[in-house]
């Protein structure tokens, strides 16, 4: 079923100079970009796209990292686009990624992972919204 999820590279990734190499991982698998950004995310963005993790102990470095530095935000499309690209990911932790995934051959630590993901449908329509104002 065609699907559209959101995906985004983190700062980490971008200062590193990754966002090609991921993009082509997804575009590689079949995935069409319907949309794609490069900017910083706001405070309210992060807050809203976070939300569930708020009062958390690691709540405050999360906000403070997806705020620090520019990201490339990306509406892709595709047959089962959620899954496709969760699986395309890897592990949320790098050190438990397997190789040939995006986190398990770019990641290096837990708190800065290369890339997020919607983790379903409804997280997709969620952050699109948030982050494209759809």
């Amino acid at each position: 079923m065609e699907q559209s999820t959101y995906i985004m590279v983190k700062p980490d990734a971008v200062a590193r100079g990754l966002v090609g190499r991921i993009v082509a991982r997804f575009e590689d698998a079949g995935l069409k970009i319907e949309r794609m950004q490069h900017g910083l995310v706001t405070a309210e963005e992060a807050a809203a796209n976070y939300a569930e993790h708020e009062g958390k102990p690691f709540y405050d470095g999360l906000i403070s990292y997806i705020t620090s530095g520019p990201v490339v935000k990306m509406v892709l499309s595709g047959p089962g686009a959620v899954a496709v690209c969760r699986k395309l990911m890897g592990a949320t932790n790098p050190c438990e990624a397997a190789p040939g995934t995006i986190r398990g051959d770019y990641g290096l630590v837990l708190d800065a992972n290369i890339v997020h993901g919607s983790d379903s449908p409804e997280s997709a329509e969620r952050e699109i919204a948030i982050f494209f104002g759809d």
